[in-house]
């Protein structure tokens, strides 16, 4: 009976760990598809395929779409009720990336039944930026219930929105940050930073000091990432995720997400500090005489000597915060004055 209950516990287990791996395993074989063009393309799919996977299946995917539906159905209101001082010919797609930013952003007056209420914009949760103590601060799912987003999640929002109002909205990436690019007519490629509702010059990325000449040209950072490479950060997002729910892995499964996302965007700079960060944890576990610990060192010391020449540069945590809070210190200094109005 002893060894009965031993195998019945071991068996139990495995059924279970296969289960939640399940999550994951069905969550990258949906980016995937997307990837291989067997499904239809849908960052707000991919990014809440990531999110349900971390809930272990318990998201109510159902209720969120309602929200994100609910948000988009108030961004097409604003389209069809206000009329932008814009000239261009793609005068109806700015209007829909102005409506975006305002229902995210800007305190927007509503009537309703003669009254006219002030809808309140979604705010910066500086309660916990980069997800340590809870990865969920960063999910989509918790930004349209709370109200409160950060660098990861208000992004996103705003890409999902702009496809369920039919436009398209590059992502881009900054040191520890990510924020929105789009190219209109009138002006070119501007940039949309949203945890301080402003648009600002390349001039205030740059002064964060940790974005180097390398990384500008490699496309590492400020480049206007299109879909394929945005699903590549999801299945970024899709393994640190996964590293959160089973920290003693053995990184098989972050290593296939970040291969996969390389191959998509070959310089997406998350992929590479994911897959060099997975290898040291694997070299950490060996015992420095194994053969495998030495091929792994020497793989390691060649993986961050590529991230460092392609221009990565490390930005300490607090340092991020203090560079976020100088875009709104400092608007009139770094604001593109051609977006004011």
């Amino acid at each position: 009976m002893k060894y009965f209950y031993i195998l019945l516990f071991i068996s139990i287990s495995s059924l279970l760990k296969s289960q939640e791996n399940r999550f994951y395993d069905d969550a990258y074989l949906t980016i995937d598809n997307m990837l291989k063009d067997k499904q239809k393309y849908s960052f707000k799919t991919a990014v809440l395929s990531v999110e349900n996977a971390y809930y272990q299946g318990k998201l109510d995917t159902v209720e969120v779409d309602r929200k994100i539906k609910f948000i988009a159905n108030f961004c097409k209101t604003i389209v069809r009720n206000r009329d932008l001082t814009y000239k261009e010919t793609d005068k109806e797609t700015v209007s829909k990336y102005a409506a975006i930013f305002s229902v995210i952003c800007e305190e927007t007056p509503i009537l309703i039944n003669q009254d006219t209420v002030r809808y309140k914009p979604f705010s910066y949760d500086f309660q916990d930026v980069f997800g340590h103590k809870d990865l969920t601060s960063l999910f989509v799912s918790k930004l349209v219930t709370t109200q409160k987003g950060n660098c990861n999640s208000l992004p996103y929002l705003y890409k999902i929105l702009a496809e369920e109002l039919g436009v398209e909205a590059n992502i881009a990436l900054a040191p520890n940050h990510i924020y929105i690019k789009h190219n209109i007519k009138s002006i070119g490629w501007y940039n949309t930073e949203l945890t301080s509702g402003i648009f600002p010059q390349d001039a205030w990325l740059m002064a964060s000091g940790f974005i180097h000449l390398n990384a500008i040209e490699n496309g590492v950072y400020m480049k206007a990432l299109d879909n394929r490479e945005s699903l590549a950060l999801c299945l970024v997002d899709l393994a640190n995720a996964y590293k959160r729910s089973f920290p003693d892995n053995d990184g098989t499964f972050a290593i296939k997400c970040a291969e996969r996302a390389l191959q998509v965007s070959p310089n997406l700079v998350t992929a590479l500090l994911l897959k060099a960060e997975t290898h040291k944890e694997q070299y950490q576990k060996l015992e420095k005489s194994d053969p495998k610990a030495k091929e792994l060192l020497v793989l390691l010391n060649k993986e961050y000597s590529h991230i460092h020449q392609i221009g990565y540069r490390n930005m300490p945590e607090g340092m991020y915060l203090e560079w976020l809070v100088s875009l709104k210190t400092e608007r009139k200094k770094y604001e593109d004055v051609r977006l004011r109005n």
